[in-house]
């Protein structure tokens, strides 16, 4: 593969199946809720011998949910009183008996708290109703960014480019890049209003610096149908710079209508209506932390 070229990370449009029958109500809000984070999950996949006489296993524990993500088994209580104690109880004896297992015993207001120790909350589905799902968690999404910075930071050393962003939705994406990047830069934005079905664009902010001779690195949040970005591109080649290339977060090819390169690129997205890391929806959304699928519906 060329230097500079670099694989993207495809992400399935489809979303979970929720088809599992679950033992209580419970179980099936916490599957709710991992779908909705893109978490993967496996029902009662295993059990656990606690107790044997002779050959025979005389007890065993069999915990609700596998996360593979995390490697971690996760047991619910809405219980009280002597059922509850047994479960901490059958949780004791398999951390004793299987020390390299990790299993936690939540209850429901535990399971934000918990998803939140890896990255993925707090914010839930029922705080969101026009999202979907999570497309990109957020851990997920810092690690791409790590990556692209890597090989930015390898390809302008000793080069200073100018790293030039488009505003608003891009503010997220770069100064995440750039607190990854060891390497001397020049930071600035361009903003722009697109406007007709044409695609017209009109620059409302340019440039302050002078990017005449100069290496300039174009980044951008998404890119769709690429027309605006080929009519950034033009405009930013006619200044002269040394060269030019695109390092772009989402590359949503479906829209494609005009061939622009990109030489940089984080995730290969679905054809879908997305927020959260800049990106916005009549200018909510743009805080969140991950990127996330708004609902069709919502859309009408």
């Amino acid at each position: 593969m060329p230097k500079g070229q670099q694989k993207k990370t495809p992400l399935a449009s489809s979303a979970p199946e929720a088809t599992q029958a679950f033992a209580h109500p419970a179980e099936a809000e916490f599957a709710r809720i991992l779908d909705f984070y893109g978490i993967r999950w496996e029902y009662e996949p295993h059990s656990f011998p606690l107790r044997w006489e002779g050959d025979q296993v005389a007890e065993a524990f069999t915990p609700d949910f596998y996360l593979p993500q995390l490697d971690l088994y996760v047991e619910l209580t809405t219980l009280r009183g002597g059922l509850n104690r047994e479960k901490h109880r059958k949780v004791r004896m398999l951390r004793r008996i299987y020390p390299h297992v990790k299993i936690k015993l939540l209850k429901k207001r535990d399971v934000l708290r918990l998803l939140a120790k890896y990255g993925y909350g707090p914010i839930g589905p029922d705080e969101l109703p026009e999202i979907d799902r999570i497309l990109i968690p957020p851990p997920r999404l810092q690690e791409r960014v790590a990556e692209l910075a890597r090989l930015v930071e390898d390809d302008y050393r000793g080069l200073e480019p100018v790293l030039v962003g488009v505003l608003r939705g891009v503010v997220f994406f770069m100064a995440d890049l750039v607190r990854h990047l060891n390497i001397p830069l020049v930071i600035d934005f361009l903003s722009i209003s697109s406007y007709g079905q044409g695609g017209s664009v009109r620059i409302i902010k340019d440039l302050d610096e002078d990017i005449e001779g100069r290496h300039v690195l174009l980044v951008e949040d998404i890119v769709d149908t690429g027309m605006t970005l080929k009519k950034v591109l033009d405009h930013l080649q006619g200044k002269g710079p040394a060269s030019l290339k695109v390092c772009a977060l989402l590359d949503k090819q479906a829209r494609r209508l005009v061939d622009v390169p990109l030489h940089y690129v984080g995730f290969e997205v679905p054809d879908e209506f997305l927020v959260g890391y800049g990106l916005d929806f009549h200018q909510r959304y743009r805080n969140l932390p991950f990127i996330a699928i708004v609902k069709h519906e919502a859309l009408a």
